[in-house]
């Protein structure tokens, strides 16, 4: 096969996962990257990146299997406390998934990937890639693929109007990486709690810098009691964590009673809104770059969904590129590949979606009867890992009333 030539701006999840793909099968693969192996390891967390089975299986397919030795994920409990009882639970359940999930810390993942990638032929640039830049790598290579989401470059993408829900951060958001926390019982687990009309805090075992960890993840709803994270040093931010747990989720705050920071830099806070952008944009010389991951579709956390969609985007491109053989990446190509990848990805957005709306009766009804059902447990949790299940039930009133008599019945 010609060595086809294809460059990729971005060393995050999507940007490494597709390019040690395109590795593996012949292409010629340059990466850019604004940091160095080093710099991601002594910078600040970036995400939650709770990682379920299928992505996970897309990194093994191209070779990412480094982490076996690692915390797993696995099951999820939810709990919603009692509006009219405070620090009791209004009701609580918990399921093992059927295959366990992973959380490795972005700044001891990303440097191990892009070296794996330049041991196995790839060739990493470092620099900071703007306009002129993106111009220069599409006269170089057939196919420049934009997955970093910042800057000037990110502003190329427009905002697609007709796919993006919100035009507004639905959530201020918070990270804390701890040590010290009390595992659950029985199994580990994302600890999901959703408290009505103030926001949801998870937490799940992870691996960061320091070794085993656990994250906390808090989504508060604007102007509410949870959106205040701004401006803290790392130990207002912990000690802000800990308030919020002994107010709402007392609970979760018993597990967390001896817990300290991994690192000074295991702590985030910010808002975005999540959007859908259009996937191809212009250069000034008329020449185009196709985006991906977050560049395209950015997701709000509330659903631990964004590193696994990277991998989606990453698997769902690779498969493209691949079936495209040895014809031109012109424009129907790159919209063509979205297209595929966002087939695979609304079912997830429309359920993030909805979750950040304050919980309809039918869905509430559906959570509190998986606490008497285990079945509905085990349903809700593994749908984690494929959301395009929750259309069927979840997400749909007369679904859920189907699915809830069906099972109702059966129990009788």
């Amino acid at each position: 096969m010609s060595h086809r030539y294809v460059t990729i701006v971005g060393a995050g999840q999507s940007g490494l996962q597709l390019g040690l793909g395109l590795l593996d099968n012949g292409y010629q693969v340059r990466i850019i990257s604004d940091r160095t192996p080093g710099e991601i390891r002594s910078g600040s967390v970036a995400s939650s990146q709770c990682m379920f089975a299928s992505a996970l299986g897309y990194e093994r397919d191209v070779g990412i299997d480094m982490w076996n030795a690692a915390p797993w994920v696995e099951g999820i409990g939810f709990a919603v406390p009692d509006p009219a009882a405070p620090g009791e639970k209004l009701f609580s359940w918990a399921a093992r998934l059927d295959r366990p999930a992973q959380s490795i810390d972005q700044r001891v993942k990303f440097p191990a990937l892009i070296e794996l990638f330049t041991r196995r032929g790839g060739e990493v640039v470092y620099e900071q890639a703007g306009i002129a830049e993106l111009e220069r790598y599409t006269q170089e290579s057939e196919l420049v693929i934009v997955a970093a989401g910042k800057g000037e470059i990110a502003r190329l993408f427009e905002r697609d109007a007709q796919r993006s829900t919100y035009d507004a951060p639905q959530r201020a958001l918070a990270l804390t990486y701890v040590h010290g926390l009390t595992p659950t019982p029985d199994f580990s687990r994302v600890s999901f709690n959703l408290i009505p009309g103030v926001g949801e805090f998870f937490s799940f075992p992870a691996l960061t810098i320091t070794g085993a960890c656990d994250i906390f993840v808090f989504e508060g709803v604007p102007g509410g009691p949870l959106d205040r994270w701004a401006g803290l040093t790392p130990e207002q931010h912990l000690e802000a964590s800990l308030d919020v747990l002994r107010t709402f989720l007392p609970w979760e705050a018993e597990r967390a009673a001896d817990v300290t920071l991994t690192d000074d830099r295991g702590v985030l806070q910010g808002r975005f809104a999540p959007t859908v952008r259009k996937p191809v944009a212009a250069l000034p010389s008329g020449r185009t770059v196709l985006g991906i991951g977050d560049v395209v579709v950015l997701n709000d956390p509330i659903t631990g969904q964004g590193s696994n969609n990277a991998s989606r985007s990453a698997q769902t491109y690779l498969e493209a590129i691949l079936d495209h053989g040895a014809l031109p990446y012109d424009r129907a190509f790159q919209q063509g590949a979205f297209e595929r990848y966002w087939a695979r990805v609304k079912p997830v957005i429309d359920w993030t979606n909805a979750l950040l709306q304050p919980p309809p009766p039918h869905a509430l009804g559906v959570l509190g009867s998986a606490a008497r059902y285990p079945e509905i447990a085990h349903r809700f949790a593994n749908g984690f890992d494929d959301p395009a299940d929750y259309g069927d039930y979840f997400l749909d009133p007369e679904g859920a009333d189907r699915y809830l008599a069906g099972i109702t019945a059966r129990a009788a």
